[in-house]
């Protein structure tokens, strides 16, 4: 045997005491602090579930990170966890020791052997009521009971077991546990379900939001006061929502028009959005006019993909006043191959001082188009990558393009598509065509700066873990061989 695979001291005491589970369970009142960890990991990870239980309750440190053990769900060590909180409140004399005042359900990636280091700071934040836990900051309230619970939570069409239990005891504890969901996905939940969690997990505590419902109306009605609630919530998401999705006339009743003007005028209470998604949404222009007018708060980041844009949509976009700080804009797979560009170049202007990456991937734009833009792009001193993939450019516009993006010399990363030349009738790429026109391509770049990356191509490539590119050091890029 080597010297590496000699167990330590303390390794041989914690198999010991796996060995023999009530004398392990007699010890934990003097066990050395330094034990608990490395003895609650392989009590977790052996369903020694009677020792799981007693080391909740005896947990001599803040915080317990309990999910990152839980990598998949395990109903049963999660109800001995769930016991062992109900035996450490049910004591009438407080033990000496108790320090528990953090339960972490997220799977969050960290050793869960430091827990004694990480969970320093968030002994006294809890204390003294800032309000700032383990790994993340959570909102400040004045009124705490003792025991704080926080998860993340994600709901796909049905409960699981897992979830169900967690609820169910969630449920009968309100009033003795802060129960925190930090981050939600809601995909295709029946609405009395929904209803029923976010009368659990009070909607104060949701920072991170992802919504898919395929039951639009009947949702929106009733969420839209919880939305109207979710005063801390930072980045929200929307998927797969279609609302009057006749441009030329609305379509909706007078009550579902009711339900969607209610819903979406709880925007503006959302005081801390910073980042907003919009995913194969598909609102009327009136709705999305009035999505745009009630988002308040300026936020970093926009991201608009697989969805239809029209003209009005547009203009209203560039007339939103959150987006003037915008840090990030996307609009991956949004056709603007039949729009005009100049509400985009008014947007681009807008937030030319602090945006950082822009994404126009699959727009497919076109040679008049992307000239519009010119004068927008070469004011955005601050980026730092751009995507222009899946667009249908000429060598003559790609150069010019390049040529008014020449002096930001904040830029690290920049993926263009290959030249209209470069590829056949069929779409196909000519790889021998554009050999003989990235040299003069690349030339353009270098001649003012030395970005990172320079890619030009047409997909992404799984091997080199960006797309299809010649990069800046002439590489052929493997996928293309």
């Amino acid at each position: 045997m080597s010297i590496k695979n000699i167990p330590t001291l303390q390794q041989l005491a914690v198999q010991s005491l796996l060995s023999n589970q009530a004398l392990a369970i007699s010890a934990l009142e003097s066990m050395p602090t330094n034990f608990f960890p490395p003895l609650f990991k392989e009590a977790f990870d052996g369903r020694h579930l009677g020792l799981l239980k007693a080391m909740v309750a005896a947990w001599p440190f803040a915080c317990l990170p309990v999910g990152a053990l839980m990598k998949t769900p395990d109903v049963e060590a999660l109800q001995a966890v769930l016991d062992g909180l109900d035996m450490l409140q049910s004591q009438k004399v407080r033990p000496r020791q108790w320090k528990l005042q953090v339960l972490d359900l997220r799977n969050v990636h960290h050793d869960f052997l430091d827990v004694q280091t990480r969970t320093q700071e968030g002994a006294h934040s809890t204390e003294t009521g800032s309000g700032k836990q383990v790994g993340r900051d959570l909102p400040r309230y004045t009124l705490r009971p003792r025991l704080k619970m926080v998860t993340d939570l994600g709901f796909r069409f049905q409960l699981k077991e897992h979830q169900t239990c967690l609820l169910q005891w969630a449920q009968q504890r309100k009033g003795s546990v802060l129960l925190c969901c930090l981050r939600m996905t809601i995909c295709a939940l029946p609405v009395e379900i929904i209803k029923k969690v976010l009368d659990i997990f009070h909607p104060d505590y949701i920072e991170e939001l992802e919504l898919f419902t395929n039951q639009v109306l009947p949702f929106l009605g009733h969420f839209a006061s919880c939305l109207g609630r979710m005063r801390n919530l930072r980045k929200f998401r929307i998927t797969q929502i279609y609302l009057g999705t006749q441009r030329v006339v609305n379509t909706l009743t007078d009550t579902e028009e009711m339900c969607a003007i209610k819903f979406l005028s709880q925007f503006s209470k959302l005081n801390c959005l910073q980042h907003f998604s919009m995913n194969g949404v598909s609102f009327s222009s009136d709705l999305m006019k009035q999505l745009f007018r009630c988002l308040k708060t300026p936020l970093e980041s926009l991201c608009i993909t697989l969805c239809q844009l029209s003209q009005s949509d547009l203009k209203h976009l560039s007339q939103c006043q959150s987006l003037c700080h915008l840090k990030h804009l996307v609009l991956n797979g949004v056709p603007l191959s039949k729009i005009r560009p100049r509400h985009l170049g008014v947007l681009l202007e807008n937030v030319a001082g602090t945006l950082q990456i822009l994404d126009l991937m699959n727009c497919k734009m076109k040679d008049s188009q992307l000239s519009a833009l010119f004068p927008a792009l070469s004011q955005c001193s601050q980026l730092t990558r751009v995507c222009f993939y899946e667009n249908d450019f000429s060598m003559a516009v790609l150069k010019d393009l390049l040529q008014s993006m020449a002096n930001l010399s904040k830029l690290i990363l920049e993926l263009y598509p290959a030249p209209l030349e470069c590829y056949d009738h069929q779409g196909n790429i000519l790889v021998e065509k554009f050999t003989q026109v990235y040299p003069e391509l690349r030339d353009i770049v270098t001649a003012h700066r030395q970005p990172n990356i320079v890619a030009f191509g047409t997909r992404i490539c799984s091997e080199c873990l960006i797309h299809c590119v010649y990069e800046t050091e002439s590489r052929l890029c493997r996928c293309w061989q």
